[in-house]
């Protein structure tokens, strides 16, 4: 049965629940799973925004064929489409994370490092058209692009590890990882009595309470993966429980015939170790969003990715009625209705445009000419300039633009206005400019001409180490190149926090 909440949709998951509903659209999981029926891993990268940037022909040159075969195996299983389901996200708008560089899979024995397949999120300033990357980390700085603000591998975030996650022949192991075939694992961590309960501390050492849900039921079976891929066959792990939490757990089990446990570490451990240890990834520690999206009853199965619901459904978590079905949504279709001077007038698209079809077109001048005298405009003249300048759809239009979804957004204007409409000033045409207007950031950080935000880089415009200091965030120091208006604001200690210097 269908949770339901007492007042109002958690912020997290009313993120998830739109993230669902825009960040990948059915046509694009469609043509994706075409493509890569086919074996075109490329076309099913090029249908998600997915850009390639790793050449086959040269790391087989450079590492030889047995890499390239497992690499091209790879690809073929990669469901990129899956992929950016699983993406990590932020709030409130739920884009992807920027500037993040996540672990697809690892490649042993074919150099003192271990090879990588990665994925990268460019940074938010350039984050137009929510595009990734899909490269080779050869574990050196001279492979990495140097414009991209964390180039390495992310502990926190990985899914070596979670292969189900992306890997289409795979994807059937998503019931068992998350725990949808047992009971809720959404039990807080630090609930009193509760068996395998983390301490959670802060910097003040005092406990921490969290209303997100985690995967408390899986931390051990997926501790265990994690230090056994690091060479570890029990060990201590953290789990990262906030930007000032950490829980540092250990991973004990009476013999290798029983399933192992976790429990504290209550020995207090130096800054430096605990930095050291293992990190429990990011889609281990939190319960799966679509299983809660499901037990609360924001999303049905049939609104899931098709491999998702397949997935949960085999379990029983997605069984039919475990949520209301919603109905279809209204479409701002052909004719619209609108009451004037009495009676009931459609507005119809003719041409490419929206018209009051109930009047004649010599009295539509004459009431535009009176209007732009001052005077009052007809009910249905309003109703087409209102859909011009403050539609019902202006939040669709803006989340699949936020998500990148800029075929969609059209197709929702053409619906709205008609193909080939002149759009209007107005909220609707200023959401489009801006879209196109940031997918030119996007276009120079893909190219490598800007390495940083133009403002960031404009802080040290007076310091030839001012672009450097601007990737960590830092302000500039002060040398013999600071201009030396610079350098006397900087120095004086008598200046106003906030105003202007001549």
């Amino acid at each position: 049965m269908a949770h339901h909440f007492a007042n109002t949709i958690p912020a997290r998951l009313s993120m998830w629940q739109r993230v669902r509903e825009y960040a990948v659209p059915p046509s694009m999981i469609e043509t994706a799973t075409t493509r890569r029926a086919v074996g075109d891993w490329a076309g099913a990268c090029a249908a998600t925004r997915i850009d390639v940037d790793l050449d086959l022909r040269a790391v087989r040159d450079r590492h030889g064929t047995d890499l390239v075969t497992h690499l091209r195996a790879d690809l073929r299983r990669l469901a990129p489409d899956l992929l950016r389901w699983h993406m990590p996200r932020i709030a409130p708008d739920g884009r992807l994370r920027p500037g993040l560089t996540i672990s697809l899979a690892c490649y042993r024995g074919f150099g003192t490092t271990p090879l990588q397949l990665v994925v990268r999120t460019p940074p938010a300033w350039a984050d137009a058209g929510q595009r990734i990357s899909l490269a080779l980390w050869e574990g050196s700085g001279n492979d990495a692009p140097g414009h991209h603000p964390h180039p390495h591998p992310d502990r926190r975030f990985r899914l070596d590890l979670h292969r189900h996650l992306w890997d289409s022949g795979r994807s059937g192991e998503l019931a068992r990882r998350c725990g949808a075939g047992g009971a809720s694992s959404t039990a807080p961590p630090d609930r009193p009595n509760a068996p395998g309960r983390p301490v959670m501390l802060d910097r003040t050492d005092r406990p921490t309470l969290h209303d997100s849900a985690w995967a408390v039921g899986s931390w051990a079976t997926e501790a265990e993966l994690l230090l056994r891929a690091e060479g570890r066959p029990r060990g201590a792990f953290t789990v990262r429980l906030g930007a000032r939490s950490r829980a540092v757990l250990e991973l004990v089990a009476p013999d290798d015939s029983h399933a192992p446990t976790f429990r504290p570490l209550w020995e207090a451990l130096p800054p430096q170790e605990v930095a050291a240890l293992p990190v429990l990834p990011e889609a281990a520690a939190r319960v799966l969003p679509d299983l809660e999206l499901l037990r609360t009853g924001l999303v049905v199965a049939e609104r899931l990715h098709p491999l998702v619901a397949a997935a949960l459904a085999a379990s029983g978590s997605a069984a039919p009625g475990s949520a209301p079905v919603a109905g279809p949504a209204p479409e701002p279709g052909d004719p619209h209705r609108v009451e004037c001077r009495g009676e009931v007038h459609r507005i119809a698209l003719r041409d490419g445009a929206l018209t009051a079809i109930d009047h004649d077109p010599d009295q539509l001048r004459r009431e535009e000419l009176l209007v732009a005298l001052g005077g009052p405009a007809l009910p249905c003249l309003r109703a087409i300039d209102a859909v011009h300048r403050n539609p019902e759809a202006l939040p669709a239009v803006r989340e699949r633009l936020g998500h990148g979804d800029v075929a969609g957004a059209l197709d929702v204007v053409e619906g709205l206005l008609g193909p080939g409409a002149v759009l209007r000033d107005g909220p609707l045409r200023e959401e489009l400019e801006s879209a196109a207007a940031r997918r030119i950031d996007h276009g120079l950080f893909r190219s490598g001409l800007v390495a940083v935000h133009p403002a960031a880089g404009a802080v040290g415009a007076g310091n030839a180490s001012g672009v450097g200091h601007a990737d960590t965030g830092h302000r500039p120091r002060l040398d013999r190149r600071t201009p030396p208006a610079m350098r006397r604001k900087r120095s004086s200690r008598a200046r106003p926090r906030t105003g202007l210097t001549c």
